[in-house]
């Protein structure tokens, strides 16, 4: 793998998400998002914000790599890559690594906007790595998961019963509507959990425990799992399948 490729890659992605409007959308939104706790008070301001930060760093990153997988199936862009001497693995880097910069961006700028405006106590290394390494394995799993879908709108569907699925159970037990040890410890096993348990870890009233560091190493090793034996098998077949190459 060549460094300076990679590189290339990269920036190519950064510009194909410039191109598709996602960075304005996924800048619009954070915008947005902070703008609403800006007037909510202080108590729900201590839930919504890390739960803003999840669901950016999750479905949203999710959502994003879907539809810029779709757009270029649409315009058959892949095509043109599979005939160079790059490698799958360049290709799938470049997508997560673009996709987590530019969505890294976005977070950063509620993150920041609330460290000056509601003066936010971070553990700064902390909450950037959690969002590296969250927004890193949910787009490998947008990745994968947009190798199965026929069209945008059925994708778009299949993401919102996923969120639905995923984060209700996390946004019950963050707003003390379902509680106890037994809901603490199986809401591990849930991804979005375990990603909100990285990103309360930034925060400096947060105690880190045990199940920080289970959701870390749960995380980490699926990323690299799904990573090396799902979505880079997975990929020259998907990339064949839509260029006709």
């Amino acid at each position: 793998m060549k460094v300076s490729r990679l590189k290339q890659l990269i920036l190519g992605e950064l510009l194909r998400l410039h191109k598709y409007n996602v960075i304005f959308i996924s800048v619009f939104i954070a915008l947005v998002w902070g703008i609403i706790l800006y007037f909510v008070n202080s108590n729900i301001f201590d839930v919504l914000l890390p739960l803003l930060i999840l669901v950016d760093s999750t479905m949203m990153s999710f959502m994003y790599i879907g539809s810029v997988m779709f757009f270029e199936k649409k315009e058959s862009t892949l095509s043109s890559i599979l005939v160079t001497p790059v490698k799958n693995e360049e290709i799938v880097l470049s997508k997560i690594f673009a996709n987590t910069l530019h969505n890294l961006l976005s977070t950063s700028l509620v993150i920041i906007a609330f460290v000056f405006i509601k003066q936010v106590e971070l553990r700064y290394i902390l909450i950037f790595f959690s969002i590296i390494v969250i927004t890193s394995l949910f787009t490998g799993l947008g990745l994968l998961f947009s190798y199965y879908q026929k069209d945008f709108t059925t994708m778009l569907m299949n993401i919102m019963i996923l969120a639905f699925l995923l984060l209700i159970p996390s946004a019950l037990f963050a707003f003390g509507i379902i509680s106890g040890k037994f809901w603490e410890y199986i809401l591990l096993i849930n991804p979005i959990q375990a990603a909100q348990e990285l990103i309360n870890g930034g925060f400096k009233e947060y105690e880190i425990t045990w199940k920080y560091y289970f959701s870390l190493a749960y995380l980490l090793v699926g990323l690299i799992t799904t990573y090396k034996y799902l979505i880079i098998p997975k990929f020259q077949k998907y990339a064949v399948s839509i260029s006709g190459v």
